[in-house]
């Protein structure tokens, strides 16, 4: 009998079969990624119900030399949760750790295991007046050990920051099988290097994150979503810090090109224009109220707003009458990857950042050079435009054929990769590197990715926690 079968058995007879779950059926759909790009191979899927089970299984398979992939809603966008496809590791799901621990309105924080869905630990947060201030589209599946280990964003970053700004504390189970307890949440201590922050964005090469003490803000007592027409991304840009300069309330900046809300009005059912005109460019702004004290938030937009429609910055602008109006506006926004898909056909996606001041620039240089580079493709960026952000689409357009993707697909994406680079940029803004991106950043970035490896090493000497990822 293999080591991974022999681990399986001796599992199984420690742990049972809720917990050895060996059934193929069981497992299969867990066996994919989210894009449906990688398939692998596992023998069981582990499921423990506490910390305590996954530092006993974590042990048991170092002793065994077996891998583990660790796995919570599989919502990766980047392969970053799927095993090899030769069966040599085991998928420990953190979906049974599901427990909030506790809400504590004094520390206005929240003690979350990994296997809490982000949607659950909202709505948890709002039953006592508070809110967890980080959302984004898989909100109804992804977990909290994912968003830890993937050092997740999404829409609220501006004001708020990435899930890295916004832990606290973490529990984890290390590849000797040893658990780290930082749960205290001190906002001093400084015992050497920070594990925590090690484990923030390691996407679970370092260990196993198992609860999570997490950052709660008061929750919305009131908000307005504004939609604005601009010319440009520059003009948006400098709306963006006209707004910044005269209040700390704008959470959400989103920036949306004239063609890609055409896709989505033509194919998302139930979507109507938000403003009249024409507009080479949209925003997507939100603002917010803690409190009924604050300036209500219509009347905030209402009122910086009016000078920069007089000015001709802002070409025509609407803020949403009703909190329906209001999520039809983000109903635009979120639809934007699918409605273009189904409008223009194949792309290549990269999730990038560079410098908020160059994103304007490099959208224009960015997508000129690449539809030089392939004539035929339509290149064009939406997204986080206040956190330096973009889901830069390449698309095939003319040249789409069946396997457009894998046959021309790589050589569009080292382009776009070295001039994020040549910008100062990144090629991985909030969705990880998992096995998508792992050979690109070894070729952009090799003095980091030699420090990544030698941590790993030292933490994992074996290789052993989700291998094929990150480096």
């Amino acid at each position: 009998m293999n080591r991974v079968l022999a681990l399986v058995e001796r599992l199984r007879d420690r742990f049972g079969e809720r917990a050895v779950v060996t059934d193929r059926d069981a497992i299969a759909p867990w066996l994919t990624d989210w894009r449906g790009r990688w398939t692998g191979a596992a023998e069981a899927l582990l499921q423990p119900g506490s910390t305590e089970d996954v530092a006993a299984m974590v042990a048991a398979a170092r002793e065994a030399g077996v891998a583990l992939v660790p796995q919570g809603g599989n919502t990766s966008m980047v392969g970053g949760a799927t095993p090899p496809a030769d069966g040599s590791a085991l998928i420990l799901s953190l979906r049974r750790m599901n427990r909030i621990r506790a809400i504590e309105p004094a520390s206005r924080s929240a003690l979350a295991e990994a296997g809490v869905i982000l949607q659950t630990l909202h709505e948890a947060a709002n039953h006592e007046g508070l809110r967890f201030p980080l959302t984004l589209g898989a909100r109804g599946s992804a977990t909290i050990g994912g968003l830890v280990s993937t050092n997740a964003g999404g829409t609220q970053v501006l004001r708020f920051g990435t899930m890295r700004g916004l832990v606290q504390g973490i529990e984890a189970v290390l590849p000797d099988g040893t658990v780290h307890d930082g749960l205290s949440g001190l906002k001093k201590d400084n015992r050497g290097t920070s594990l925590d922050q090690l484990l923030i964005g390691a996407e679970g090469t370092l260990g196993i994150v198992t609860a999570a003490r997490l950052r709660l803000v008061p929750a919305v007592a009131a908000r307005a979503v504004a939609w604005l027409g601009l010319a440009s991304p520059h003009a948006a840009l400098d709306t963006l810090r006209a707004l910044e300069a005269a209040t700390d309330r704008i959470e959400g900046f989103e920036l949306v090109p004239d063609e890609s809300l055409q896709a989505a009005l033509s194919e998302i059912e139930g979507t109507r224009a938000p403003l009249a005109g024409a507009h080479a460019w949209h925003v997507l702004v939100e603002a917010t109220a803690a409190s009924p004290a604050e300036e209500a938030p219509e009347a905030l937009l209402e009122r910086l707003l009016a000078p920069l429609l007089a000015s001709g910055l802002v070409e025509d602008a609407t803020i949403a009458a009703s909190e329906s109006q209001a999520e039809a506006f983000w109903r635009i926004r979120d639809s934007l990857s699918e409605a273009e898909k189904k409008a223009f056909g194949p792309a290549t996606q990269h999730d990038l950042s560079v410098p908020v001041e160059r994103m304007p620039t490099f959208l224009a240089e960015a997508s000129a050079a690449v539809e030089a580079a392939f004539p035929g493709t339509r290149a064009s960026g939406f997204g986080h435009l206040g956190d330096g952000n973009i889901h830069f689409h390449v698309r095939a357009m003319a040249r789409g054929r069946p396997g457009w993707i894998d046959h021309e697909g790589p050589a569009v994406t080292r382009l776009v990769d070295d001039l994020v680079t040549a910008a100062g940029g990144s090629i991985s803004a909030e969705h990880g590197i998992g096995q998508m991106k792992r050979d690109e950043l070894a070729r952009l970035d090799p003095a980091r990715v030699a420090t990544l490896k030698a941590i790993r090493a030292a933490l994992d000497p074996g290789g052993l926690m989700n291998p094929g990822k990150l480096t």
